[in-house]
């Protein structure tokens, strides 16, 4: 699996570079970072070499945050939320669309749970409705699971 999921991205990679390059399609790499109340150290988006201070609002329960790296422009779209869930995606979904007038999505994740609900794949149903694959909103395709040769720490990303 783990190879035919790599050959699948590298495809899709270099059959849209063009649209990549010039800017037709923005390449995202999304992830979920959860800090709970007493952690002190969490999961952080941003360059290993520079200290980087996040607010955790609810201080008592837990502080959720999505964040994607632009593949292209490595530019960071964070947001708080106050869980992991299916809600909470699709409302980060369409705050990327926000964020990338004019583009589609090629959206890269991992397997969690609430990236395979029904909630999820209604709403790209929706967003998608009568376009072909190639015209999509908004792709995504998943790491291959337990892979963190696909699915590398984003500090990782943002540095090399």
């Amino acid at each position: 699996m783990l190879l035919a999921q790599k050959k699948e991205i590298e495809t899709l990679l270099a059959n849209n570079r063009s649209e990549i390059e010039t800017g037709k399609l923005r390449v995202l790499l999304i992830d979920e970072c959860h800090l709970m109340w007493g952690d002190a150290i969490g999961y952080v988006w941003g360059k290993t070499d520079q200290e980087i201070a996040v607010p955790v609002v609810n201080e008592r329960d837990k502080q959720t945050y999505y964040g994607a790296i632009d593949y292209l422009e490595r530019k960071l779209l964070l947001k708080a939320y106050d869980a992991g869930n299916s809600v909470n995606t699709i409302d980060y979904l369409r705050y990327l669309l926000g964020e990338s007038p004019n583009q589609r999505l090629l959206i890269f994740w991992d397997g969690a749970s609430y990236h395979r609900s029904k909630e999820i794949q209604g709403f790209l149903d929706e967003i998608n409705q009568g376009l072909s694959t190639d015209q999509w909103k908004i792709h995504c395709v998943r790491f291959a699971p337990n892979c963190p040769q696909q699915n590398p720490p984003i500090g990782y990303l943002v540095t090399s």
